[in-house]
């Protein structure tokens, strides 16, 4: 994060100086991403995965439990540095309405369910969370080295966190692409 806000302070000096804004890629110096999903950045490695997230408030309190206690489990069990990342879009319910509309079944209960949901999103607006985990590989070892170990960790990861039922994704490079191009041009 200190990395960031320096590199955002080179860009305002730049700005202020008129001199040539460097691009992007100079200033992230990201060397390659692969199709697994693993981003080279000089000397590092790093990984991003999506964790589907579960629905805890209609879980029992005997399963809240155990998935209070897994989680617990899981960062206990790590013993690498991990950073979670919460990306929230802004999302109409249009499409889900018109989903919904397209059921000839049951009209009237429909009818209801969508008057229900406009009905408690009046004054909000729709979120799509999506979850991500971010965890790298910074040792002076050759990259096939770094990318065993990378893998050993996405594996422990995904065992530990589909014990509460998660779903584990690797992004693939298109993927992570448009991740870091939302995340860098989210005032658009």
């Amino acid at each position: 994060m200190k990395r960031l806000k320096r590199k955002i302070e080179e860009i305002k000096k730049y700005i202020l100086n008129k001199k040539e804004i460097p691009s992007t890629q100079e200033w992230i110096n990201i060397i390659n991403i692969n199709e697994n999903g693993i981003i080279i950045i000089k000397n590092k490695i790093i990984k991003i995965i999506k964790v589907e997230p579960i629905n805890y408030n209609l879980k029992s309190e005997l399963e809240k439990q155990a998935i209070l206690n897994n989680y617990k489990k899981l960062f206990n069990s790590i013993n690498f540095n991990i950073q979670i990342i919460i990306h929230s879009k802004k999302q109409s319910l249009d499409k889900q309405i018109r989903l919904l509309k397209q059921n000839t079944e049951n009209i009237e209960l429909i009818e209801k369910y969508i008057n229900y949901i406009k009905e408690k999103n009046e004054n909000k607006n729709s979120a799509c969370k999506n979850f991500y985990i971010i965890f790298g590989e910074d040792t002076e070892e050759k990259i096939e080295v770094k990318i065993n170990k990378i893998n050993e960790k996405y594996l422990k990861l995904k065992e530990l966190l589909s014990r509460n039922e998660n779903i584990i994704k690797e992004l693939n490079k298109r993927e992570i692409i448009e991740l870091l191009n939302e995340y860098l041009n989210k005032e658009r």
